[in-house]
């Protein structure tokens, strides 16, 4: 027996995803397909009159959907298969990542209407929400409400108005996603608000995140980069993937360690997808440095995206980007390897150089980035965190978060500027910096929010590899 959903990119109505004998098959429309300005839903899914079977249909399309705990409820409130892509996208693929909605066949595509088609929610309503959502993932089950989002922590597109937060009713696109506290992790808002802060001072071109408080109640909104204001002032919905969408991975595998992708992978992707790729390849190392120096150990592939908002992709603005390093219960294992190591502490110059050379980037060039960024972190750390106007002094965590960056930068660059490019393990005990040296230091500021931090360098900013325009990226 076959079920099917069409599937709209867009207003235009580009194929069919169908559910046959517990398999997925997605096929192209052939009016779609005959269309001259006629794009991929994916990278992984090229455009062809062949249908896809469910190895290559389902990384794009159960990639739409949230994991996990969240997976498993929202399963449960809808009286479904948690295994069951199909189902859940039938009941929540109203208003997903990028510009793709799931429709039944024969029905029309939603036409939001000026103003009638946003829930708005007084300060009560929003506490209630927040309350009811680790009970109820994307609010699931709500008449007028199809909404979802990839990831294993509880999220929500909602529109803000700069004042107001409102639910998108009827096909109305989001403007914002709405983050909550994560259940047992100590502050995660005032960490990850901190850390994409830090990142936009460091010039990183991160998605626009604030710390948004209702009630005494906090939690992040994010601007949604997926989404754009038309001429007409009306917002519409612009495509993207993430990278395991594109590159034919399930999100169940989004982990190196479990055959996910690699950073070589990520790279690799990004240059046969971008044009021009240097800069979209300058921008994503940029990325990796910085999260590795935070302590972000969930970088994963479905942490990076290709934003299609033009002729041709480029990599998506940074996100869900916060310091899991301060949490002892969290792993230390980075989600990709730099080089040879999964551990930030076992990073030695040559796994940096390893790094480099497999993402076919020049060694001296990747190096001295590097270095820029991590003797740049910390200064422009601190300076963020005593500013008046962010609210992060009395927040412990900041402190918690700082330390680690100050003896990651600091073990970065006695690393990266010893002589014969590495340090041997006598070097490093001689200096105090050996790996269990940077774990314990970690631990302790985990535990206490000592804020200690070494003599202060002035900042180097330069914004968008600025003099490295030679580097090698091909």
């Amino acid at each position: 027996m076959a079920h099917e959903l069409e599937v709209w990119l867009f207003s235009n109505r580009v194929g069919r995803l169908a559910l046959i004998d517990g398999r997925l098959n997605f096929c192209y429309a052939a009016d779609w397909l005959s269309r001259t300005n006629a794009i991929a839903l994916s990278a992984s899914l090229p455009l062809q009159t062949e249908p896809f079977e469910d190895r290559q249909t389902r990384p794009f399309f159960a990639g739409l959907l949230p994991e996990g705990q969240m997976r498993r409820l929202l399963a449960q409130q809808l009286q479904v298969s948690r295994q069951n892509d199909f189902a859940l996208l039938d009941h929540i693929g109203g208003e997903c990542a990028g510009a793709v909605t799931f429709l039944e066949p024969g029905q029309s595509l939603p036409v939001p209407t000026h103003g009638d088609d946003v829930q708005w929610l007084s300060d009560e309503d929003v506490v209630a929400m927040l309350d009811e959502l680790p009970r109820r993932p994307m609010l699931a089950g709500r008449d007028g409400l199809r909404l979802s989002l990839a990831g294993a922590q509880d999220k929500l597109p909602v529109l803000f108005d700069g004042a107001r937060i409102g639910l998108p009713l009827n096909g109305t696109p989001s403007s914002h996603i709405l983050k909550p506290a994560i259940h047992a992790v100590e502050d995660s808002v005032t960490n990850e608000g901190f850390c994409m802060a830090l990142a936009e001072a460091m010039l990183l071109q991160p998605a626009t995140t604030k710390i948004h408080s209702v009630l005494n109640r906090s939690f992040l909104l994010v601007e949604r980069y997926d989404r754009s204001i038309d001429a007409h002032g009306q917002r519409q919905r612009l495509h993207q993937e993430d990278f395991c969408q594109a590159l034919g991975v399930v999100p169940e595998m989004k982990y190196q360690h479990e055959g996910g992708p690699d950073l070589a992978q990520c790279f690799e992707l990004l240059r046969s997808a971008t044009r021009p790729s240097a800069p979209q390849v300058l921008r994503l190392f940029d990325y990796v440095i910085f999260n590795a120096l935070i302590g972000n150990h969930d970088a994963h592939a479905k942490n990076f995206s290709l934003l299609y908002s033009g002729k041709t992709p480029v990599l998506a603005p940074l996100y869900d980007s916060l310091s899991t390093a301060v949490y002892p219960t969290l792993t230390p294992k980075m989600a990709m390897k730099i080089g040879s190591k999964y551990r930030f502490s076992e990073v030695q110059a040559r796994h940096w150089e390893q790094f480099a050379e497999a993402v076919v980037l020049g060694k001296a060039q990747a190096r001295k980035r590097i270095l820029a960024l991590a003797k740049s972190l910390t200064l422009v750390a601190l300076q963020l965190q005593s500013d008046p106007t962010r609210d992060f002094t009395r927040h412990g965590v900041v402190a918690q978060i700082v330390t680690p960056i100050e003896q990651r930068r600091a073990l970065t660059v006695r690393r990266l500027s010893a002589p014969a490019g590495d340090m041997d393990d006598e070097a490093e005990s001689s200096s105090g910096l050996t790996d269990s040296a940077v774990r314990c230091v970690e631990m302790r500021a985990t535990q206490s929010g000592a804020n200690s931090h070494g003599a202060r360098r002035r900042p180097v900013l330069p914004g968008f590899w600025g003099g490295f325009g030679s580097m090698r990226v091909a």
